[in-house]
């Protein structure tokens, strides 16, 4: 959004205490996508001013043609920054403004796609967080919440939805149809939504709520495949949050809207817009059945978190990711299926979290976010996943029951309003009858992870960089060694208190495992004879919550520097051995296969590899890790026996077989008729993507070259998973010397990067951060981090990614 000005603080600040919106009436007019880039829009706003006379701004980065203000024509010479000046307001305003938006491909805020195997047209909005004025004049900022009514026109082949169902479907005397869609409750800009296409539609009656899916005709019978799982999830979601935040969610209608080239999901009220890439195109594993979950309820949990009361301002951003991180795992292991998903969290998501804090982009979860720029910047693991891990902490702290009471106070009030950290923690603190001061400015405005360490019967707390550690309240686990197992012998509650909290009841044992439950956010050590008994024997813990932990705490000393990579991998290994829980064994292989590509000499990568895949094909033979198993195995495979295996299960599987052609490839075996032969063969429409990713893995610069146009140049490659797959093909430091001036251009493309919207600039510089590296490309990253003037998502995905970079070099040796 380089053309426009972001929002500051202290602006939205004193529009705010000028202005109330009463409402929206917007007019869309899709048609011109259907075979052109255009979306034209009248939107007609009706505010009041609490000084007469003064003057405001409206937002709009989108080609003004007319506007009015109170029936008066404005001067358009004086639009720039993507700014409307409104001057000599009266007290009740209308203010009116046409506009059309023909930048639609490159996803800031909408996008037209053409899907490549029928080549029908799909466009999609998504605004956050402040990306509505794209497409239509607003006031663009959270506390301007107001009713949005949209009529959208479009063309007659396509379906359209909106925040709830439409009043009216008509043809229209210029063409195409007309969708009437009536007011919404008082929202935000950001979570309204404008969806459109030749949408595939299934619907179901659930509990007194009409349930939809929606997605692009080539993917239907994906969608048809995952209905059921998606609906049932849905039905669990809506009855499990409206019963423990004590309302329902208060609209019929809940739709759920699968697009392509979306790097993420969108919690529009009452109508969810999500990356297509989650239709898995083979059959989804239980760790990617588990993730949609654990979105489709996050998404969901944003109805009460961020919808129906919304942050004031972006430094409570954490208000709404956060706690809808939480929500989501909460319901997950409540209300579904997937009760080990604590587990899974810890496996998976919790050490991106601690990777990011560890380092030199780290903010506190609350923060000074001056303008919307920064805002965007904050949109990372330690928002969302250590804030989830505080909210953890926080239910420990007062008590779950205390703590869900508090939450529902805190809806009943601010309910179709605004509102800041402080409202929630009175909310808690009255419910649990704690004060909760220091526990805030603890955990929510100092950055950085305390490590809690058991030594001689005291548990010695850390807080980083010389600050006092926060306050925890944490379980240690007794355990001990027997033939059948590891055997828990208790469970010590404790409450930290300052730097030393005596633990006088330990019982004896064989391993005391700090932080068992996984209660708060912190780097845990053990006694040393603990600490090799969890070494060894991790994978004898009797729950796989405490499977994680003792892996959890392997890699985290892996990655600072006290572990060395071989040993972790041993460590992983072991608890594969013998995994029972599907909900762990995905991001336990996928730990050992990071472990074994980027924290590995290079010289000794085969090796461990092998390993690797050894222990996958003999998982492989278990019919609730068969899929993950297989999987990993094709990125590792180094014996015939294990392409074998593979090429027998790859004849039914075209994914399997994309990941055995792009592992052949690495090796030195491309095969373009084989690459050919299976594009023609997959039905999926994003096939080619799949093809590139073989080109992407070989050790040719050409092959690289091709790869990064595709990717950079023309922006080609769908955001999201898509990106995801196709960087771990590229960047491999088995080929250090080939990648090199790649890494090099990187950085030169994430700075022409900046600015633009949030969903396709994150997705390319956050998943295209390169894994090669040398001395002098980090003192050149943490140059272009730190340039003054730099946008602050380039600095902090720099930042971050070059501090990770040096500690996998040094672990490399």
């Amino acid at each position: 959004m380089s053309d426009a000005a972001s929002l500051t603080q202290s602006e939205a600040a004193e529009r705010a205490s000028l202005i109330d919106v009463q409402r929206y009436d917007i007019d869309v007019d899709m048609r011109g996508l259907l075979e052109g880039d255009t979306l034209e829009s009248v939107s007609t706003i009706t505010f009041t001013c609490r000084e007469p006379g003064a003057e405001t701004f409206l937002d709009c980065v989108a080609d003004v043609r007319w506007a009015t203000l109170n029936d008066r024509p404005l001067d358009l010479d004086g639009v720039a920054d993507g700014r409307i000046p409104l001057r000599d307001l009266a007290a009740d305003n209308v203010v009116v403004v046409s506009s059309a938006q023909s930048d639609t491909a490159s996803s800031s805020g909408i996008l037209r796609t053409v899907d490549p195997s029928d080549k029908l047209v799909y466009v999609w909005t998504s605004f956050e967080p402040d990306a509505a004025r794209r497409v239509w004049a607003c006031f663009d900022q959270p506390d301007l919440k107001a009713p949005h009514g949209f009529t959208v026109f479009a063309p007659d082949s396509w379906l359209v939805t909106s925040n709830s169902a439409p009043d009216s479907v008509a043809d229209d005397a210029e063409g195409g149809r007309r969708w009437e869609f009536p007011d919404t409750p008082p929202l935000s800009t950001y979570v309204v939504v404008v969806n459109a296409g030749p949408f595939h539609e299934i619907r179901e009656e659930r509990d007194g709520y009409s349930l939809g899916l929606y997605c692009r005709q080539s993917l239907r019978s994906n969608l048809e495949r995952d209905a059921a799982h998606l609906f049932e999830l849905t039905a669990q979601g809506l009855a499990f949050f409206g019963e423990q935040f004590g309302q329902p969610f208060p609209q019929e209608r809940y739709d759920q809207v699968f697009v392509p080239n979306m790097g993420g999901a969108m919690e529009n009220w009452g109508c969810v817009t999500w990356t297509d890439s989650v239709l898995h195109r083979s059959t989804p594993t239980h760790g990617q059945r588990e993730d949609v979950a654990n979105v489709l309820l996050h998404e969901m949990a944003h109805m009460w978190f961020g919808d129906l009361v919304t942050m004031r301002w972006w430094d409570d951003l954490w208000l709404n990711e956060a706690f809808a991180s939480w929500a989501s795992t909460w319901a997950e292991v409540n209300a579904t299926e997937y009760t080990d998903a604590e587990a899974t969290f810890l496996a998976g998501l919790k050490l991106e979290g601690y990777r990011v804090d560890m380092g030199p982009a780290t903010h506190p979860i609350r923060g000074e976010v001056p303008d919307v720029a920064q805002a965007m910047a904050n949109f990372d693991a330690v928002t969302y996943v250590k804030g989830q891990s505080t909210l953890r902490q926080l239910a420990a702290y007062v008590g779950e029951e205390a703590f869900v009471e508090g939450l529902r106070s805190y809806f009943r009030k601010h309910a179709w309003s605004n509102a800041r950290l402080d409202d929630l923690v009175s909310a808690v603190s009255e419910a649990s009858g704690r004060d909760l001061s220091g526990w805030t400015t603890g955990w929510l405005d100092e950055s950085g992870t305390d490590t809690l360490a058991l030594v001689d019967g005291q548990l010695v707390s850390t807080g980083p960089d010389g600050q006092e550690p926060r306050p925890h309240r944490i379980d240690i686990g007794s355990f001990s060694a027997r033939e059948t197992g590891l055997v828990r012998e208790a469970t010590t509650p404790v409450e930290t208190t300052g730097l030393r909290t005596p633990v006088p009841d330990l019982p004896a044992a064989d391993l005391h495992l700090v932080n068992d439950g996984d209660l708060t956010f912190a780097a845990v050590r053990t006694d040393e004879a603990s600490l090799q008994t969890l070494l060894e024997r991790a994978g004898d813990l009797p729950d796989p919550l405490s499977r994680a932990l003792g892996v959890a705490t392997a890699w985290d000393m892996l990655v600072k520097g006290e572990l060395a990579a071989d040993d972790l991998l041993t460590c992983v290994l072991d608890v594969l051995a013998s995994e029972r829980s599907p909900a762990v064994v995905e991001p336990f292989l996928g730990l050992a296969h990071r472990t074994a590509d980027q924290w590995t000499p290079v010289s000794h990568i085969p090796r461990q590899l092998s390993r690797i895949a050894d222990t996958a094909a003999a998982l492989a033979e278990h019919p609730d890790h068969r899929a993950a198993a297989l999987r990993t195995l094709a990125a590792t495979a180094s014996e015939q026996e294990h392409f074998d295996l593979l090429e027998e299960a790859g004849a039914r599987d075209t994914d399997l077989a994309w990941r055995v052609l792009a592992r052949r490839s690495a090796l030195g075996s491309y095969d373009a008729e084989a690459v050919e032969a299976l594009e023609e063969r997959d039905p999926d429409p994003d096939a080619w993507v799949r093809a590139l990713g073989v080109t992407a893995a070989r050790a040719d610069q050409a092959a690289k070259d091709e790869v990064w146009a595709q990717v950079f140049d023309k922006r080609s490659v769908p955001a999201g998973a898509p990106l995801r797959e196709l960087s771990r093909c590229f960047w491999r430091p088995v080929q250090h010397d080939l990648l090199l001036p790649y890494a090099e251009s990187y950085l030169d493309e994430v700075v022409r990067l900046a600015g633009g919207g949030m969903l396709a600039v994150m997705s390319l510089t956050r998943m295209m951060w390169p894994t090669v590296g040398d001395a002098a490309f980090l003192e050149r990253a943490r140059r272009v981090a730190t340039e003054p003037g730099q946008d602050p998502t380039v600095r902090t995905t720099v930042l971050s990614g070059a501090d990770t970079l040096e500690r996998m070099l040094r672990a490399r040796g």
